[in-house]
């Protein structure tokens, strides 16, 4: 005696769809443009001016193309490529790619930008402060409008978030850029850009460390944080006619996407529908998963799940 049953993916999936979806490209693409045009500015500047604090802030704004680019294009493919038959969960988890691929940009430009301190600490070249500040003004006003734009979304995707957290920190860095170009217009200490370039490559990396782990968490399907797995399984263990609860499995498809499957050993004169009817219920209100796959057994039919290794 099996039943399985599963809902859709509810009101994730509408999250993801329509208007919602839509409005993610829009500000994704216009973030996109804004920090492509300043990323060039910075790095001219930067260069020309022998500005390490300039360069890392336009390293960083190049992270921040790169990863709203990824981002964009994670959004796209979700749109565009639903379940299938083969693809049976769609291309949900490329947000989730490339969440973890911002994650390793961010890292890898902290370490340029503190490699190239090390360097230059010995002899910090002289640079021009009004032209710095100018490019950081820009930089800055750049950062706003983009981190205004990704906000809201950065609440419900990861992959947004990542996005987000990389103009977050670009705009941090901005800030340190003007303070740079100040005190080298205003003391001509030579240390102050290098020791800001530095400090916004520091500053990045344990916001990168916990999207990194956010991220590892999806993609290892572990349980969803906030989600006690002993403690659900005790309650649908409690409900009228569920004897035992095995093989449960509780995981995040991506952001706002949990799934969850299990097993239900049930008593021989329970009212298998109603049973079911109460988990999907438990899930749905207790736990926020609207998406699960439950099968009602018999104590015979669970007899064949102890033998499995696995």
């Amino acid at each position: 005696m099996g039943h399985e049953h599963g809902h859709g993916h509810g009101h994730a999936e509408v999250a993801r769809s329509g208007s919602a979806s839509a409005r993610y490209v829009r500000r994704l693409a216009a973030a996109l443009a804004i920090g492509a045009g300043f990323m060039v500015l910075e790095f001219v500047v930067g260069f020309a001016t022998s500005s390490l604090a300039l360069i890392s802030d336009a390293a960083h704004m190049f992270t921040d193309v790169i990863g709203v680019g990824m981002a964009l294009l994670a959004v796209l493919l979700a749109r565009r490529s639903g379940p299938t038959l083969n693809r049976t969960f769609g291309l949900y988890r490329g947000e989730v790619l490339a969440a973890l691929a911002n994650v390793l940009l961010l890292f890898g430009v902290a370490a340029y930008v503190i490699y190239e301190a090390i360097e230059r600490i010995t002899d910090p070249p002289a640079v021009a402060g009004l032209p710095v500040l100018l490019a950081a003004l820009a930089g800055l006003g750049a950062n706003i409008a983009s981190f205004l734009l990704l906000r809201s979304g950065a609440k419900e995707s990861i992959n947004v978030r990542g996005a987000y957290l990389e103009v977050l920190a670009d705009l941090v860095g901005s800030v340190g850029v003007l303070v740079s170009a100040l005190i080298t217009m205003t003391t001509g200490w030579r240390y102050a850009d290098p020791i800001v370039g530095v400090a916004i490559g520091v500053w990045v990396l344990p916001r990168a460390a916990s999207l990194a782990k956010r991220t590892l968490r999806i993609l290892f399907q572990h349980a969803p944080r906030g989600i006690d797995v002993a403690t659900l399984s005790g309650e649908l263990a409690a409900l009228d006619g569920v004897e035992d609860v095995h093989d449960l499995h509780v995981w995040t498809l991506t952001s706002g996407m949990e799934v969850a499957s299990a097993h239900l050993t049930v008593a021989p004169d329970a009212d298998t529908s109603a049973v079911l009817a109460d988990a999907q219920r438990l899930l749905a209100e207790g736990y926020s998963i609207d998406h699960a796959t439950l099968q009602i057994e018999a104590r015979e039919s669970a007899r064949r799940c102890e033998e499995l290794s696995w």
